[in-house]
């Protein structure tokens, strides 16, 4: 396929970016099913509360953060692509609360049917994202494979006493989001030629962006847990939140960001299958509001690429982390907070 001819990446998988996640309630069936792991006393963070990442402790003063992510093509520029795998992947580490180190390529690619330069721009793209996150590529793996997809394995490094899950939420803290999201109904849109160059570019914008500015900020206030905002959509990544932490949520939906058009499109049909995956697991753990029609539903539980970090501050720092965030340039709003009433269940008002 010669190099001057433009590829629609997105037409080559049926699914994209973090919408081709295995679901919720599948993935869940599947872990319980394992035998238990042996207890190690320095593992401070691992599969028990389906947090962002693992967390193993070396000594005293430091831990090692780890996680991995890859998916199928989620924009059709072969650069920006691998800016947005890279960023939805370091994303992790932010969420934890530590600083990424290294990254690892992970890379499935169609070598003799689509041009190497692709690959190329690909790395290149992820390339120059590590380097913004100040971490460092050592190297990588790679597969022939029919469907691209890219990735990275990335460690990072904490102090053991500063690591935040997403299972110390307390009764009243505000919850603060730092993107907003309807991502993957625009994705969804863009793989059937539904948006606009302008609309392409924002979307692409927001989830290349990676979580840095806002972790560093976040870092002077007391944040009791955090976590991303990725595939299980907002609602899903809320209740691994509420169940960790024994606390109940409440969402104010007028208060959520929500990209320009993803209602419209929404209603107009799409609505990617991960994101009505994502609804039908939540829906026994979420109170809707009697009068919120389906599409609004199908919003708050949107599998977002790259997303935000959703955020569980003090209720009395909540205000002056809001402020630091804006003036730093993060599209946060406080979305909600978390209460005494009704653990492990969401309310959406």
């Amino acid at each position: 396929m010669s190099a001057n001819e433009k590829i629609k990446l997105t037409s080559l998988s049926s699914k994209g970016g973090c919408g081709c996640k295995i679901g919720p309630g599948d993935l869940s069936e599947v872990i319980r099913s394992l035998p238990a792991a042996p207890l190690d006393p320095n593992l401070l963070v691992g599969i028990d509360t389906s947090d962002d990442a693992g967390v193993y402790k070396l000594n005293d003063e430091l831990a090692i953060v780890q996680t991995v992510d890859f998916f199928t093509p989620i924009v059709d520029d072969p650069y920006a692509f691998g800016q947005i795998a890279a960023a939805n992947a370091i994303s992790d580490i932010y969420a934890m609360g530590g600083n990424p180190l290294t990254a690892l390529n992970i890379v499935a690619f169609p070598i003799n049917t689509l041009d190497k330069q692709i690959l190329a721009e690909i790395l290149r793209g992820a390339g120059d994202k590590v380097r913004e996150a100040g971490a460092t590529l050592v190297g990588g793996h790679s597969i022939d494979d029919k469907e691209p997809k890219f990735g990275l394995a990335v460690t990072g490094i904490i102090h053991p006493d500063r690591v935040k899950t997403n299972a110390g939420a307390k009764p009243g803290n505000k919850l603060m989001l730092t993107k907003p999201i309807g991502v993957g109904i625009l994705t969804t849109s863009i793989k059937n030629d539904r948006l606009s160059e302008s609309e392409i570019a924002r979307v692409t914008q927001v989830m290349a962006t990676l979580n840095k500015t806002a972790a560093e900020t976040m870092a002077a206030y007391t944040v009791d847990a955090c976590t991303d905002v990725t595939g299980f959509g907002l609602l899903g990544h809320a209740l691994e939140m509420a169940k960790g932490s024994g606390v109940g949520i409440r969402i104010r939906q007028a208060d959520v960001p929500v990209l320009p058009r993803a209602r419209e499109l929404a209603e107009s049909g799409l609505v990617p299958g991960g994101t009505k995956k994502n609804f039908e697991h939540v829906s026994p753990h979420v109170t809707f509001p009697e009068a919120m029609d389906q599409t609004d539903r199908f919003v708050l539980c949107d599998a977002v690429t790259s997303g935000g970090l959703l955020i569980a501050v003090a209720g009395d720092q909540a205000d002056a982390l809001l402020e630091a965030m804006v003036a730093a340039g993060v599209e946060a709003s406080i979305v909600g907070e978390a209460v005494a009433e009704h653990p492990g269940h969401i309310m959406v008002v």
